[in-house]
């Protein structure tokens, strides 16, 4: 069995910057539960009281006490629940930055239904963390000591035993459930992933599973991993039974015990008015951490998810260059204007269990050429692009752009100078105008039609009944193939970089269409570097070299 602790607190130190929020959301509660805990020991005083005929706890203090009750109890969820949702967003934010570096253009060989279930179901389990696990666990400070001085006060007989099943349940029970649930965890989140990778397939693949009649093959798999989610969410729900009656019985045998001193039977006798305070007290703090015991039993799926988060967001891949990384105040903002790139014995494989991709690589592209690099799949072509965007540095050798090796070259500042134009380019589910805005957030609507007219595509944007406004649907399902193309290479050509890498940019088009492109293309990148990444060539590219990726290196090709 893993370790419980040490992903929780892995969770809470990517939190730091959140502590101010997270600290102020825990000491309301604190106040608010001071304010519950004085509100019912003085209900009970005056109960008791009444029947006395003395009046132990005045009518104006209980509804001061009330309403401060309801106001600390909002603000409390306001502030801790605010708190938790920008804890998750700060978390969110570095998944998708940690899994961006290796999944960049399809690199990280992950499935999207898994990288979908750990950034949204495993973060958001983690809500738990702060809200039923550290919140309520502070409240164990205050109630503890207080439990013990009040109870103690009266008879230490019974705030002995008294306070030990407290502690029970508190701490004790919600440690042991944890443990016993971490190996429930394991199998939830796992079936959890499978479910959602599953269904994903289902979505995605519809038309392909409608034309092949696997519909009865496809729902049976979703039914078989959904029968494993039932069954890791049963042997989580009887943990959670089995140390909730356990749990509820403490609290009895708590009373029960009060009860015993207020007659005196096997402990030392206590007034009726100490046995109504201390009854009520005990109440009020029992049910403050009754909800400690589920929160240990989500503990181990937490710990799982939190597990996964981590382990996600630390694969990386191979990133990091055979040099010591340059200061990044010695990091130059803009490359040089010289745009020629050379690749100088160039090694790179993306994992140690894995054949190297370039072993020797060596090219020069000057400024302004037009070259091709042809492969089979597997050649490295999209291996190489990468390099050249600094998604990945080489093991071995290096690249420079204007004779600057790009390790020295800001990364941003380098990404704008150059362009990747992909066989699988995403259009988003939004606007035509908010997805060309992605390659130059600040171009105005005349440049927006400037590029789409040089792609080809600005007549059929104009037929459109919102032109620059239509929505496009989930990738881009309301136009065809080759209009999506269009409307990529118009968002590519926005760009002001001097180079653009073209990594199988005809991939799925028929053959008229791949022609047409490629003559738009080669027609409007004038001036440019053009790379073309390809399995074959059509005919209708203007080239200056072509070389082929053989063996983890460049040959040049007739």
């Amino acid at each position: 069995m893993k370790p419980l602790l040490p992903p929780l607190l892995a969770i809470l130190r990517l939190w730091r910057p959140r502590f101010p929020a997270l600290g102020a959301g825990i000491l309301v509660s604190l106040v608010a539960l001071a304010s519950g805990l004085a509100l019912l020991s003085l209900s009970g005083l005056r109960l008791a009281g009444s029947a006395l005929g003395l009046l132990l706890a005045s009518g104006l203090l209980l509804r001061g006490l009330g309403l401060g009750r309801v106001v600390l109890r909002y603000l409390e969820r306001l502030m801790t629940h605010a708190a938790t949702f920008q804890a998750l967003a700060d978390l969110r934010v570095w998944f998708f930055r940690r899994i961006a570096v290796s999944a960049a253009g399809g690199l990280g060989f992950r499935r999207t239904g898994d990288v979908l279930g750990r950034l949204v179901g495993d973060v958001e389990a983690l809500d738990g963390l702060y809200l039923r696990l550290l919140v309520p666990l502070s409240g164990v400070l205050l109630t503890l000591p207080l439990l013990a001085l009040v109870i103690g006060a009266r008879s230490v007989s019974l705030a002995l035993p008294v306070c030990l099943l407290f502690v029970a349940v508190a701490l004790l029970l919600p440690w042991l459930a944890a443990r016993a649930s971490t190996r429930a965890g394991v199998p939830l989140a796992e079936a959890q992933s499978g479910l959602r990778v599953a269904s994903l397939d289902l979505a995605a693949g519809l038309r392909e599973i409608v034309a092949f009649g696997a519909g009865a093959r496809i729902a049976e798999i979703v039914r078989e991993r959904e029968g494993r989610l039932l069954v890791a969410q049963h042997s989580l729900a009887r943990n959670g039974a089995a140390a909730g009656a356990v749990s509820f019985l403490c609290g009895q045998a708590a009373v029960l015990l009060v009860l015993a001193a207020a007659i005196g039977f096997g402990l030392p006798r206590i007034s009726g008015l100490a046995a109504v305070l201390s009854l009520f007290l005990l109440l009020a703090c029992f049910e403050s951490v009754s909800g400690l015991v589920r929160a240990g039993v989500l503990a181990g799926s937490m710990a799982q998810s939190a597990r996964r988060v981590l382990e996600a967001g630390a694969a990386t891949g191979p990133v990091a260059g055979p040099t010591p990384p340059v200061p990044q105040a010695s990091m130059r903002p803009t490359p040089p204007a010289d745009a020629t790139l050379r690749l100088e014995d160039v090694g790179y494989r993306w994992s140690a269990d894995r054949p190297p991709v370039f072993d020797g690589l060596s090219l020069a592209i000057p400024a302004g050429a037009r070259v091709a690099l042809l492969g089979p799949s597997g050649a490295g072509k999209s291996t190489l692009a990468s390099l050249l965007l600094r998604v990945v540095a080489p093991q071995s050798g290096r690249i420079t752009y204007g004779g600057v090796d790009v390790t020295g070259l800001d990364v941003a500042g380098l990404r704008r100078q150059i362009a990747w134009l992909s066989q699988s380019t995403h259009l988003f589910d939004d606007t035509i105008r908010a997805n060309l805005l992605l390659a130059a957030p600040d171009a105005d609507d005349a440049a927006l039609w400037t590029a789409l007219e040089q792609a080809r595509i600005a007549e059929f944007v104009r037929s459109l009944p919102d032109q620059l406004d239509e929505w496009l649907g989930e990738n881009g399902a309301g136009v065809s193939g080759g209009q999506g193309r269009r409307l990529a290479l118009a968002r590519t050509l926005l760009s002001p970089a001097s180079v653009l890498i073209l990594d199988e940019p005809c991939a799925g088009l028929d053959s008229d269409t791949e022609r047409a492109f490629l003559s738009t293309l080669f027609e409007v990148a004038a001036g440019r570097t053009v790379i073309l990444i390809a399995h074959r060539l059509t005919g209708v590219e203007r080239l200056d070299r072509v070389w082929r990726l053989q063996q983890g290196r460049a040959v040049p090709a007739a």
